[in-house]
């Protein structure tokens, strides 16, 4: 499966960033094979709106099929249950240990967005 983990650096060894729609990267790992590339999320960093959004299509056209990430706002969660993306809210530690945490069964898909837009 390939998942997509909010990250503060490009590599499986950086922290998880918590915040999805402004993370510095994000990092596509195939969960099957351990490969794994980075995307620059640095257009939304700064963003005054619509980082959540824009996020989420990144996301989709990378071909995720799951987001680990801390937390996620209302538009982005919108998003990515449109593209069939699923969400697992509560991320932490490493890249790699988030992935981890997946393959385990440690980290429950979320329902609905668990922070107000602008966290």
């Amino acid at each position: 499966m390939k998942v997509v983990v909010t990250a503060q650096g490009a590599g499986l060894d950086s922290p998880v960033d918590p915040r999805f729609g402004r993370a510095a990267y994000f990092v596509l790992v195939d969960t099957d094979t351990g490969e794994a590339t980075a995307e620059d999320n640095a257009q939304n960093l700064n963003a005054p709106q619509g980082a959540g959004i824009q996020a989420g299509q990144t996301v989709a056209r990378l071909g995720a099929e799951a987001v680990l990430t801390g937390h996620v706002g209302p538009k982005a969660f919108t998003t990515l249950q449109a593209a069939g993306i699923r969400v697992y809210a509560g991320a932490s530690g490493t890249v790699r240990e988030a992935v981890e945490a997946l393959k385990a069964g440690r980290l429950e898909a979320a329902e609905k967005a668990d922070v107000q837009g602008h966290w």
